[in-house]
């Protein structure tokens, strides 16, 4: 198995960061990067895994077809191209969570198929995220296929000066810092440790994605690589990769 961290960040779709936008470059060509890097160690099938847009605990239902069009420009998305018309339809009177549009977003763009689309809600306790990873993971061993997991979420939002989150808080960069580390060394116990109250007051948007991915991966020994972390528009985006050997506990 490989996991595969990226941001959720809207401004990774070219037609939606405008052609002046330079500052987007580097993140998206290391989410691209990071994604063909996977995809060359022989992914036969993809998992999405992101927070849902719903303040809500637990798994989240999530329509097939969504748009980047509340961002401003209607950019179609399809996380199943073998899904019922049925089951499109019913998707089509929902919204797409932003962590989904983006996954499915990376998928078109590198030619990677269907996604099964796991999704939480932002409001998950720590242990259920855990859990929850828990359980995929059981799902993913019984299984024969490689498998590359994609976890979308961002960091803190209160990085810079202008950053959204109303401005650098060192309070922010101190948090972010340590999801950086922790990412950047399969520390799946940090990960798992994180406070949501903490995470809540400094914009952090990927904490349920990655303490689910934490209890994904759980003990097993992982090489871990970081391809990315910035703040180009005052957000913590972090791209980067663990390789698991599966069918092995530390």
């Amino acid at each position: 198995m490989a996991v595969v961290f990226v941001p959720s960040a809207p401004l990774l779709v070219p037609e939606l960061a405008g052609p002046a936008a330079s500052d987007t470059e580097p993140v998206r060509r290391a989410v691209l990067d990071a994604v063909a890097g996977v995809g060359e160690l022989g992914v036969d099938r993809w998992v999405a895994l992101g927070t849902a847009d719903e303040a809500t605990p637990g798994s989240v239902g999530e329509p097939v077809r969504g748009t980047f069009a509340r961002f401003g420009v209607d950019i179609p998305v399809i996380t199943d191209t073998e899904a019922t018309t049925e089951t499109a339809v019913d998707g089509a009177t929902r919204r797409m969570s932003l962590s989904v549009l983006i996954a499915g977003w990376v998928a078109q763009r590198m030619s990677l198929g269907p996604l099964r689309v796991c999704s939480v809600g932002s409001t998950t306790p720590p242990a259920d995220c855990v859990a929850l990873g828990t359980e995929l993971s059981a799902r993913l061993d019984d299984a024969t296929e490689r498998v590359g997991v994609l976890v979308v979420g961002d960091g803190s939002t209160a990085l810079t000066d202008k950053a959204p989150g109303g401005g650098r808080r060192e309070s922010a960069v101190e948090l972010n810092d340590a999801v950086v580390v922790a990412l950047a060394s399969a520390d799946t116990t940090a990960l798992a440790a994180l406070d949501p109250q903490e995470c809540d007051a400094e914009g952090v948007g990927g904490r349920v994605a990655w303490q689910v991915a934490a209890g994904l991966v759980a003990d097993r020994p992982v090489r871990a690589e970081l391809d990315f972390a910035d703040a180009p528009f005052g957000v913590g985006y972090v791209v980067a990769r663990w390789t698991v050997e599966n069918g092995k506990r530390r």
